[in-house]
């Protein structure tokens, strides 16, 4: 009788399977020795448990299953578990996963499932018999290693949900036994070499078992301490949405931890997104994110960013003076020229939006071409209009560092709504841009345009000031650790909060962040810019980019989010309908 009811889960197998690529099984455990071992539970994926015919009895035993390489697809030393969400009640990610494991093995990644116990077992915590399977799986991944053609140290975690929360038990908290030794096997290390958690549920205090009671944001909400962030912790790409219940806090909690480790980290925050798998193209920022720190291979070699944009799709320049002759407010003797703006007309024109460019450069120079130029030429081949300003600096005598250049910005955020109908634009359709002091002084106008930073020197100043959307990239300046300069703590500090000069009013757009996450200037500016946002239920987007520092955009290597960076900044305004 066992022999034949071997047979008919071996059929079944074959039968329900959950991806025809994926051939070779393999049980974790050895007969009667799976730790905490409950009647109740199967390791089975739901394509298959819910299948009329299906027999619990014979679906007992958490497995690996290795998919087959496609014919052709490149080879490299890099293995990827995949562990599905289901609230720890089930295996339910088979089929949104199968694009992703496609872009994988495209890459040349050996990937291999992992199917484990469910339903939450009873009279322990919700995870644990998954813990058990996940470390136990790594073991057995690791001793294949030779066998198979990849490196040992080369093994990555990915899930959605629970299977997010697994990921990041095996990525950070690999130094603590799941179970006693059962074999042989349980002395080969179980920690992982990097990890891609999409939407991680369970990680906060307020959401233990289940969607984040306070969202995430209570006053004494803190990452369960089953995370230990041991000396093995590694590598971690991080995906969610904005308005997933499961709380991004969670995932910008983990990074922020991450970041005071010094571990090579990347946070990516979709807008409007809730809880499940990500698509296929959002996937390829976990990509970018393997390139970037070596797990791929060598990097290709770095192209510089001016090189990129050429002027081809732009059909003219019009240059003009931001203020009327003797009337700029606030002149300051050390400021020797007058500030204009540039307008960047598209040949082929495709939207009536208009974006806003203002440079870096420490508040006492203005980055106009290495910064501004660029991105409106790249904006030009979308269609879209791009004002690039040359404000005034150095940094006035006596005043804020940021009060020439505010004022400014507000005056061409004004002139250009005042012209844009008779360009044939949207007066409602302007967004703001910035870089490093230029995303501090993008954050100080769109956060404050209720606030006059000037008074009214004609009748173009009756217009608002207010923006329909912002692009802070790698802002400085923006939190108390670092208000003239590098943030002293890395932006990690309890006390690191936000400046008092961004007052977030009632005209705060929508906003896409993108930073390096080795920036001096800390990445935490734009992560904790972006959590003030979600707390007053504004929506935006925000990157991270594993290594880079600041100004990352200026040299980088193709395959590497640094080099894709604005194709992030048009696919928020595609995604809020603001380059129609």
């Amino acid at each position: 009788m066992r022999g034949r009811s071997m047979l008919a889960a071996a059929a079944l197998a074959a039968l329900f399977a959950p991806d025809a690529s994926a051939s070779v099984k393999t049980y974790l455990w050895p007969d009667g020795m799976m730790p905490d071992a409950q009647p109740g539970q199967i390791a089975a994926p739901t394509e298959v448990s819910e299948k009329e015919g299906f027999r619990p009895d014979e679906w007992r035993r958490p497995y690996l299953e290795w998919y087959d390489m496609p014919e052709g697809a490149p080879k490299t030393d890099v293995c990827m578990i995949v562990i599905s969400g289901g609230g720890y009640g089930c295996c339910c990610d088979g089929q949104a996963f199968r694009p992703l494991v496609k872009k994988l093995q495209d890459a040349g990644i050996q990937c291999v499932n992992l199917t484990y116990r469910t339903p939450r077992p009873k009279g322990l915590p919700i995870y644990q018999t998954a813990w058990e399977d996940g470390q136990r799986a790594v073991r057995l991944v690791r001793s294949e290693a030779a066998k198979r053609g990849f490196a040992p140290e080369k093994i990555g975690v990915m899930g959605c949900s629970a299977g997010s929360h697994l990921s990041l038990l095996l990525a950070l908290s690999s130094q603590t036994p799941a179970y006693a030794p059962v074999d042989a096997l349980d002395k080969v290390p179980c920690h992982v070499n990097l990890a891609v958690p999409m939407c991680p549920a369970y990680v906060l205090t307020d959401g233990l078992t289940g969607t984040n009671t306070t969202g995430g944001d209570g006053p004494d909400v803190k990452i369960d301490p089953v995370f230990r962030f041991d000396s093995k912790t590694c590598p971690v790409c991080f995906f969610h949405g904005g308005k997933d219940p499961y709380s991004p806090i969670g995932s910008t909690q983990m990074y922020r931890q991450l970041r005071r480790m010094n571990i090579p980290s990347e946070l990516h925050l979709d807008a409007d997104r809730g809880h499940g798998v990500v698509k296929p193209e959002a996937f390829e920022r976990a990509l970018e994110f393997m390139r970037q720190i070596g797990v791929l291979g060598e990097l290709r070699k770095p192209v510089l960013h001016e090189h990129r944009f050429m002027p081809g799709d732009t059909v003219r320049t019009e240059k003009e003076p931001l203020w009327p002759e003797g009337r700029t407010p606030d002149v300051s003797a050390n400021q020797k020229y007058a500030p204009y703006l540039v307008w960047f007309i598209p040949e082929r024109p495709k939207t009536k939006a208009v974006q806003v460019i203002v440079p870096g450069g420490a508040y006492n120079f203005c980055n106009f071409n290495g910064e501004g130029t660029p991105v409106a030429h790249y904006l030009n081949s979308k269609g879209m209009t791009a004002v690039v300003v040359m404000y005034r600096c150095p940094r006035p005598v006596g005043k804020p560092k940021h009060a020439s250049a505010w004022q400014d910005a507000q005056r061409a955020v004004r002139m250009v709504r005042a012209e844009a109908p008779r360009r044939g634009l949207d007066p409602d359709r302007i967004g703001l841009m910035g870089f490093s002091a230029g995303g501090h002084l993008t954050l100080m106008t769109a956060t404050n345009a209720e606030m006059p930073a000037y008074e009214p020197v004609d009748e173009i100043d009756r217009q608002s000031c207010g923006v329909q959307w912002a692009c802070p990239i790698y802002p400085a300046y923006v939190l108390t650790d670092g208000m003239d300069g590098e943030n002293a703590t890395g932006g990690n500090a309890d006390d690191a909060t936000l400046v008092p000069e961004l007052s977030f009013d009632g005209l705060t757009p929508p906003m896409c962040f993108v930073h390096g996450d080795a920036d001096r200037y800390a990445a935490m500016n734009s992560v904790k810019a972006w959590e003030r946002l979600r707390r007053m239920g504004i929506q935006g987007d925000l990157h991270t980019l594993a290594t880079r520092g600041h100004c990352f955009q200026m040299s980088a290597s193709p395959g590497t989010g640094s080099y894709t960076w604005l194709d992030r900044i048009w696919e928020f305004l595609t995604a809020k309908g603001l380059n129609r």
